[in-house]
C-alpha cells in the first residue's frame, strides 16, 4: 500500500464525529427532464430501437459513451492506482461448475410471479413494494397502517416465498394489469451458455466478475509476492436475467461492473490507512433504523467501527474510499448514503454487506456493494478442485507447537487396498486436526471406521493408522484469507449522477437559449457533470463567423488533444449564448472563445508599438464567469483544471476578468 495517503479525506466532513439522527433527505429530481435530455442528445438508447428494442439492453451513444469511459478511467485512478491494486481481465463465458462451486447455480435467483391471465411475469418484492407504495399513498391511511406499512417495505428483500406469498395475499395483490398473480417461485438469474458444439460442456455468462479472481488466487498471490494483504480489480461485462427489466439503466440485462477483492488474514482486518479515514461521517442506515425510526444515522467511521456497527476497519475503509469516489463523480452528499443488509438479506457468502444508496428520482438505488465475504469462495473452490488457495503467513520468530498427524502402516495398508492405498494417504493427509482426533476417538472404542475417499468407501482398522500428537518447530502457517468486495454497478452510479447534475438554469432576460436547449420557459437545461468526467471537457467556439477566427480552431484543438483533452467546435454562426447553452446541455465544463482580440498579435502594424498578447476567453459551465488568458497558456490551464492540479478559483484570480453579453444578461 502508498504510505501518501493526503488524498484520501479531500473535500471530507471531519468537523463532528458525534453521533445524530436526521430523516431521509429529499429533493426534487427532474426525470423527465432528465430522460428527455439524454434521449434527445444520444447518451444511450434502446438497443435494436428500430426493431422495436429489446427490454434491459441498452446501447451508449457518444457522450454516454466518453463519461462511462472517463467514469472508469477515474476508478482506475481512484482505486487501482492509488491503493496499488493487481488488474485483472477475465472471461465473461464461465464453465458451469465454477459457478455450482460459487453457489450462483443453486441460490443465484430472484422470485416472480406471473400474471394468471396474460402469463407477464413480475419479480415479487417489486410488486410487493409497488402495492405497499401505492396505499403509503392514499390520503386517508392511519399512522398505525404507515408504520406497519413501511417496515413491511423495508423487509421485502429478505423475504423467502413463503414469506412473499402471505404479504402480497393480506395486500390483496394484483398484476399490474390488475390480474389475479400466481404463487411466487424461484427463478434463477443466470444466461445458460453451450460451450462448444457437443453440447455436453454448459455455461453461463457471468453474473459478477469476482469468480476470476478466486479462481486465480495463487498466481496473483505470486504476483504479490506472496504477501498479505493485497487487493485485485476488475472492470468488465455481466449479465443478469432480469424478470422484469425497468427504469432504465437502473435494472438491465447486460451492464458494466468493477469490483475489487481485498485479501487479508482472517484474524488482522484492520487497515493500514483506516487513520485517514476514521473521522469521515457517512449517513449510515443500519438494520435496526430500517426497522424503527428509518431515520439516517450520522457516524465517523471509527465510532461505527468501535461499536461494532460496521464489522471491520477494512470494510469501513472501503466504504470511505467509495464515499469520495462518488463525490468525485458528483454525485450529490445529501442524496447518498450506506444501508446495511438486513440478516436474512445477506448474501450466502457475506458476514456483513453495507450497500451504497444514491437517491434518484425512482428513490434510494444500490449502487455499490460492500461485502466480507469471509473465506467462503477461496474454501469452496479449493474444496472443489482439491487445489491449496492459502497463504503462507510466516511468524517473525520460529515457535514449537503440538501437531497431530495420521501414521500409517504403509505395509498393510498397501496389502489391503493395493492400488488405492495412495487415496487412502492422500485422504489422511488431507484432513483438519479436529477430523483426526474424531478418528482417534472412534478407533478408541471400536476396532474400525469407514471412510470415503475419492467417492469410495474403505474400512480402516485401528491396526491400520495411529493418530499420533507430537511438538515440532513452525515457521510459519498456512492460511485462507478472508475477502472485503466492493462491487460498483457503473451504469447505475452513472445514471444517477446524471439525475443529480440536472438542472434548469433560470434567465432573466430572453428566452433564445431557452428555445436552443429546450429548458422550459425562461430558462436551459445544464448538467453540472464533472470535469474529470465530463465527455468532452472543453468547447473552442468563434464569437462570430470569420475565417481568421475559425482558422485558430484547428491549432487549438490539436494542442488540446496532445495535452489530453477532449474538445468540440461549433461554428454554426448562431449567437454565442446559444452555443454556451448547446454546451452547458451536455456538460462541458468549460469553453474557449475566439475573438479579435485572439488575434491582436498578428495585426501589429509596427510604429514603436509592442504587439498585443493574444488572448482568448475562458469560461467556466456552472458560475457562467469568464476570463482574459494568454493563447499560449489556455490549453495547459484547461487541462490542469480538468486533472484538478488546477481550481477555477485558482484561475479566476490568476487571469483577469471578462465580461460577457451572456454576464449581463443574467
Amino acid at each position: 500500500m502508498k504510505k501518501d495517503k493526503s488524498h484520501i479525506i479531500e473535500d471530507a466532513d471531519t468537523k463532528n464525529s458525534e453521533e445524530f439522527e436526521k430523516p431521509m433527505p429529499e429533493f426534487k429530481i427532474e426525470r423527465e427532464g432528465v430522460e428527455q435530455l439524454l434521449k434527445r442528445r444520444f447518451f444511450y438508447a434502446p438497443s435494436f430501437e428500430i426493431y422495436g428494442g429489446t427490454a434491459g439492453l441498452y446501447d451508449y451513444g457518444p457522450p454516454g459513451c466518453a463519461l462511462k469511459a472517463n467514469m472508469i478511467n477515474f476508478w482506475r485512478e481512484h482505486f487501482v492506482l492509488n491503493e496499488s491494486m493487481l488488474e485483472l481481465d477475465g472471461t465473461c463465458l464461465t464453465p458451469e461448475q465454477i459457478l455450482i462451486t460459487s453457489g450462483h447455480v443453486a441460490k443465484f435467483q430472484d422470485y416472480m410471479v406471473k400474471d394468471l391471465v396474460t402469463g407477464t411475469c413480475s419479480r415479487a418484492d417489486h410488486l410487493l413494494k409497488d402495492i405497499i407504495d401505492k396505499k403509503l399513498s392514499d390520503k386517508n391511511i392511519t399512522p398505525q397502517s404507515i408504520t406497519q406499512l413501511k417496515d413491511l417495505r423495508a423487509r421485502c428483500e429478505e423475504f423467502d416465498d413463503s414469506q412473499l406469498y402471505e404479504s402480497l395475499q393480506s395486500l390483496d395483490a394484483k398484476s399490474p394489469e390488475g390480474n389475479a398473480i400466481s404463487r411466487p417461485y424461484p427463478f434463477n438469474l443466470m444466461f445458460e451458455a453451450q460451450i462448444g458444439p457437443s453440447g455436453k460442456n454448459k455455461g453461463y455468462l457471468r453474473p459478477e466478475t469476482a469468480q476470476n479472481i478466486f479462481c486465480n488466487f495463487k498466481r496473483l498471490l505470486e504476483t504479490n509476492g506472496g504477501k498479505l494483504p493485497f487487493a485485485a480489480a476488475q472492470v468488465g461485462l455481466a449479465f443478469r436475467n432480469e424478470i422484469a427489466p425497468r427504469q432504465g439503466l437502473l435494472r438491465v440485462r447486460e451492464f458494466q461492473m468493477a469490483e475489487i477483492e481485498h485479501f487479508v488474514h482472517p484474524n488482522l482486518k484492520n487497515h493500514s490507512n483506516f487513520s485517514e479515514v476514521k473521522d469521515l461521517i457517512l449517513n449510515l442506515y443500519p438494520q435496526g433504523q430500517q426497522l424503527g425510526s428509518k431515520n439516517l444515522v450520522l457516524m465517523s467511521l471509527g465510532e461505527a467501527v468501535g461499536r461494532g456497527i460496521i464489522g471491520n476497519q477494512t470494510l469501513a475503509y472501503f466504504m470511505a474510499r467509495t464515499h469520495l469516489f462518488l463525490l468525485g463523480c458528483g454525485v450529490r452528499a445529501d442524496g447518498l448514503r450506506f444501508r446495511q443488509h438486513l440478516k436474512r438479506e445477506m448474501a450466502h457468502y457475506a458476514s456483513d454487506c453495507w450497500d451504497a444508496e444514491i437517491l434518484s428520482s425512482f428513490g434510494w438505488i444500490e449502487c455499490v456493494g460492500h461485502a466480507d465475504r469471509s473465506c467462503f469462495d477461496l474454501n469452496a473452490h479449493s474444496e472443489a478442485t482439491k487445489e491449496s488457495l492459502s497463504a503462507y503467513i510466516r511468524h517473525e520468530t520460529p515457535k514449537m507447537v503440538n501437531v497431530t498427524k495420521a501414521v500409517l502402516n504403509k505395509g498393510l495398508v498397501g496389502k489391503s487396498f493395493k492400488a488405492d492405498a495412495k487415496k487412502i494417504e492422500a485422504y489422511f493427509n488431507g484432513l483438519t486436526t479436529d477430523q483426526l482426533n474424531a478418528i482417534k476417538a472412534s478407533l478408541s472404542s471400536q476396532s474400525a471406521v469407514k471412510i470415503t475417499a475419492d467417492n469410495k468407501e474403505y474400512e480402516i482398522t485401528k491396526e491400520m493408522v495411529k493418530i499420533e500428537e507430537e511438538q515440532v518447530k513452525e515457521s510459519g502457517v498456512n492460511i485462507v484469507p478472508h475477502v472485503i468486495e466492493p462491487s460498483f454497478g457503473i451504469g447505475r452510479v452513472l445514471y444517477c449522477l446524471l439525475e443529480h447534475a440536472f438542472y434548469v438554469r433560470q434567465d432573466t432576460k430572453g428566452t433564445a437559449a431557452a428555445a436552443t436547449s429546450k429548458g422550459g420557459e425562461g430558462g436551459r437545461n445544464v448538467l453540472r457533470l464533472a470535469a474529470r468526467i465530463a465527455p468532452t471537457k472543453v468547447s473552442v467556439l468563434p464569437l462570430v463567423n470569420d475565417e481568421r477566427l475559425e482558422g485558430m480552431i484547428p491549432v487549438l484543438q490539436k494542442e488540446l488533444s496532445r495535452c489530453g483533452v477532449s474538445s468540440k467546435s461549433d461554428t454554426s454562426g448562431v449567437a454565442i449564448g446559444r452555443r454556451y447553452a448547446r454546451t452547458d446541455e451536455i456538460g462541458v465544463p468549460y469553453g474557449i472563445t475566439i475573438d479579435f482580440d485572439s488575434i491582436a498579435g498578428n495585426d501589429n502594424e509596427g510604429g514603436g508599438q509592442p504587439a498585443k498578447v493574444p488572448t482568448v476567453t475562458l469560461r467556466e459551465r456552472d458560475s457562467m464567469d469568464q476570463v482574459r488568458i494568454p493563447v499560449d497558456k489556455v490549453c495547459g490551464v484547461v487541462s490542469d483544471l480538468c486533472s484538478g492540479r488546477l481550481s477555477w478559483e485558482q484561475v479566476s484570480t490568476t487571469y483577469p476578468k471578462h465580461v460577457s453579453e451572456e454576464k449581463e444578461e443574467k
